[in-house]
């Protein structure tokens, strides 16, 4: 498909694209009152292999963790589903009906993830499913999504190397977040020597593995250390005290979840400063929301790659924390991930209303090529590949748990999940 210079369509083909989500975002626009007057298509035309969709609603599920140790990352998307749901339900909803949604908690266990994606699938026949974090849930849904047939919108970050027809990919996957991250900070900051730091799991692994074929052989830099710990560690001295002997010029950490708090405290109490950046650290699994558990003061000087922060400057991005703000508290903080979820019943709808129907094989069909124009990260397009088109930017951590943006690339990347030389 031709794109101009920034990876969008010519505005010719864009009109031709459905827009449903993107024209959603705006809440208000003069457009919107004529999709409820559109008239009803009968069920049995939009719906022909049982899903649980009847003449005024359809379900959807929910399933994230809001128990356990993951619970500080996927609360936010939780929020933020709920909240496209609402809009888009207020709007007139899909294809005429309303959404109904049966919220699961995966409990940060991944055994319980895959238990639950079945119920939703088989008892409750939702017609789409909002969730996941980490890449082990995700991994544990995926053979029930693609043996029951159902559509899985996931928004994390993660390792690529993956592509399914029954997942929407709404997050970045590894090139789109990584190396233009390393890129950066060689260039920018001068970096030679770098100490890999994660959680023990598919994600932070394989992102390191990734994170270090780029340093040493594209960068021909220095990896010191590599380390990881299992979910829901709390001690991360005796790594400290490694780091602070080896002296890297960049701590890479992919630490997930509640973990987060202990490690950057500790960080702080260990007498490393980050806003004197000796050493740097650059994060690839801290956002807005869990900053919020770990207190900006512990974290301000950091660095995080991603492709969306709460501070961008643009009116799309006004509207949405606007809006979820007034949902769900004053106080409240987006992140990357939070921001993700929220694209997924928008894409879910677009896909839905350019097919006529709920079916899945149909959704699949209809998915690639759907763009959101006013998405709050910016435009994004949904590649054939099943992942979307983003910018990277890295963000530079205040003491008000805010990260201000300091780089973002020029163009979209183009999603790539199974990179040439990294595998």
């Amino acid at each position: 498909m031709q794109t101009d210079k920034n990876g969008a369509a010519p505005r010719s083909m864009q009109r031709r694209k459905l827009m449903i989500g993107a024209a959603a975002l705006a809440l208000g626009m003069a457009a919107m009152p004529r999709l409820g007057l559109a008239q009803t298509p009968p069920t049995s035309e939009v719906n022909t292999t049982g899903l649980a969709v009847t003449d005024d609603t359809v379900k959807v599920g929910i399933l994230h963790s809001i128990t356990g140790t993951m619970a500080i990352s996927e609360t936010g998307s939780v929020q933020a589903e709920k909240l496209a749901i609402k809009q888009i339900n207020d709007m007139g909803g899909v294809l005429g009906r309303k959404i109904e949604f049966t919220q699961e908690d995966g409990a940060s266990d991944w055994p319980t993830f895959a238990e639950k994606a079945k119920k939703l699938l088989v008892e409750d026949k939702v017609a789409a499913v909002f969730g996941c974090w980490t890449s082990a849930s995700r991994k544990a849904v995926l053979p029930v999504f693609e043996q029951y047939n159902g559509m899985l919108y996931y928004p994390t970050f993660y390792e690529g190397l993956e592509e399914s027809p029954n997942v929407i990919y709404t997050g970045q996957e590894a090139t789109q977040q990584i190396l233009a991250g390393l890129d950066w900070v060689a260039k920018e900051k001068g970096a030679k020597s770098f100490y890999l730091l994660g959680s023990d799991y598919i994600w932070p692994r394989t992102s390191n593995k990734i994170a270090r074929k780029h340093i040493e052989d594209h960068l021909g830099l220095k990896v010191v250390g590599e380390e990881y710990y299992p979910l829901g560690h709390t001690q991360f001295n005796s790594v400290i005290n490694k780091i602070k002997l080896r002296k890297p010029d960049v701590i890479y950490a992919i630490v997930v979840g509640g973990s987060n708090v202990a490690f950057y405290k500790q960080l702080k109490a260990a007498g490393i400063d980050m806003t004197k950046e000796k050493p740097l650290l650059m994060t690839i699994s801290v956002t807005e929301d869990e900053i919020r558990g770990i207190g900006g003061e512990n974290i301000e000087g950091a660095y995080a790659t991603m492709k969306y922060f709460q501070s961008l400057d643009n009116d799309n991005n006004k509207a949405f924390v606007k809006a979820f703000k007034d949902m769900w508290g004053q106080d409240i903080v987006i992140g990357d991930v939070t921001q993700a979820a929220y694209l997924g019943p928008w894409l879910w709808k677009a896909a839905v209303e350019k097919a006529g129907s709920f079916d899945i094989d149909k959704i699949k069909e209809a998915s690639p090529g759907i763009e959101l124009t006013t998405a709050p990260e910016g435009y994004v397009r949904i590649h054939e590949n099943h992942h979307l088109w983003s910018k990277t930017r890295v963000g530079h951590a205040k003491a008000d748990g805010q990260y201000e943006v300091v780089y973002e690339t020029k163009e979209l990347m183009e999603p790539d999940p199974f990179p040439e030389g990294y595998q």
